[in-house]
């Protein structure tokens, strides 16, 4: 995008940070509230093209479940033993970050645990397996045979399940506003970027509306990321994903999301009722990639094919919204950090495969860690993008919410 002579005339005043952070969704927002803590003596400004939390960060279930893929037997597969243990314990962090450190009532926050239910009898026997390596890494869990899974949650035709009692669900764009209200980060919303560049003064973010200088930049765009510096599409690319909200039904029977189906398939109950289910992408994958941001009528007809087979009481439940948003997905299925070419100030994360939330508060630590020059050779290690330079993509396709 380029700024005609008018709108360059029309911009606000430059404004000038010791970071700005470029993406107040989840990752960014997240990132300026862990910089507040660490160094609250930093200018920080939070740079957004649209609303806070408008993009993919707003758009999900508001799963807070720990790991990377629908099982850990699947993950161990993909990833090998000893990446697995360290991933579950980035996200395991994760999640004791935001039950400890932030106001549950301020996020929406529920403690309820989460279930992973089996689609299909293979999918069953890799819960099963999934339970003792569990255990083995210091995480409760328990399988549940497919009869008493299928009267827990007043179902029927899944197969058994696999119970971990920690987790549960948050409202996502609650989240997103704490998190930026928190870091006391000047806020400029409806800023697209439209280039960045470096002078002898620093960095500077071109903006529709005003020039933004700082002394370092972190780039949390996810799948916008490869719009604003194309050399980086190569690490991640951008996936619809489309949910649906039905009318209110109660009582609630559902207390905990459900995950199921590899990942493929996810529902919860929400607090006055409502059933939000998404999914069905893996149906309509080719149909899926790219940055449309419009629901699908194969795509929703097959969400409430899901919900009327497994959940037959809901089938003459009206649908009362349905969306969709774009999600980043890298080579790998994991997150991806780097700096751009020829600006080492600038530091990018992308590539959360639907697993952003999992990540989010945790990887925020981390990138205010690297960008401040203290984070963990090991953490750095496990999503540096220079792994793509001496590895293969998993070898397993990974699931998303």
């Amino acid at each position: 995008m380029t700024l005609s002579f008018w709108q360059q005339q029309a911009r606000e005043p430059e404004r000038s940070y010791d970071v700005a952070v470029v993406g107040a969704g989840l990752i960014g927002t997240a990132t300026a509230y862990a910089l507040a803590q660490q160094r609250p003596d930093l200018r920080l400004a939070l740079v957004e093209a649209g609303a806070l939390a408008q993009g993919a960060s707003g758009r999900n279930a508001g799963f807070l479940l720990q790991g990377v893929a629908a099982d850990y037997h699947a993950c161990v597969e993909t990833y090998g033993a000893e990446r697995t243990r360290r991933l579950w314990a980035f996200t395991r962090e994760n999640r004791e970050l935001i039950e400890t450190d932030l106001p549950a009532s301020a996020i929406g926050l529920e403690r309820s645990g989460s279930l992973t239910v089996a689609g299909t009898p293979a999918e069953e026997e890799r819960l099963q397996a999934s339970v003792s390596q569990l255990r083995a890494d210091g995480t409760p869990a328990a399988f549940i045979p497919a009869a008493e899974t299928n009267r827990r949650l007043v179902s029927q035709g899944f197969h058994g399940s696999l119970y971990v009692p920690s987790g549960g669900t948050v409202d996502p764009v609650r989240l997103v506003r704490y998190l930026a209200e928190t870091s006391g980060a000047a806020l400029h919303t409806h800023h697209p970027v439209v280039a960045l560049t470096a002078d002898d003064h620093g960095l500077i973010l071109e903006t529709t509306r005003r020039r933004i200088r700082a002394v370092q930049v972190i780039l949390a765009l996810n799948a916008y990321l490869p719009r604003l510096v194309p050399a980086l599409s190569r690490y991640v690319r951008p996936m619809r994903a489309q949910m649906l909200a039905t009318v209110p039904q109660t009582p609630r029977w559902l207390a905990l999301p459900i995950y199921s189906h590899e990942g493929y398939f996810y529902v919860r109950q929400h607090a006055d009722g409502a059933l939000l289910v998404g999914g069905a992408r893996h149906l309509h994958e080719a149909d899926e990639v790219g940055y449309a941001d419009t629901p699908t009528t194969p795509v929703q007809r097959d969400l409430e094919r899901y919900l009327h087979r497994y959940f037959p009481q809901t089938a003459t439940l009206p649908v009362r919204q349905r969306w969709s948003g774009t999600m980043g997905f890298s080579p790998d299925h994991l997150p991806v950090v780097g700096t751009v070419d020829g600006l080492d100030s600038v530091l990018w994360a992308a590539g959360f495969t639907g697993h952003g939330l999992g990540f989010g508060v945790r990887f925020g630590r981390l990138l205010a860690d690297w960008l401040l020059g203290r984070a963990r050779p090991d953490e750095q290690q496990l999503f540096a993008a220079a792994r793509f330079d001496r590895a293969q993509p998993a070898r397993r396709t990974s699931s998303a919410a």
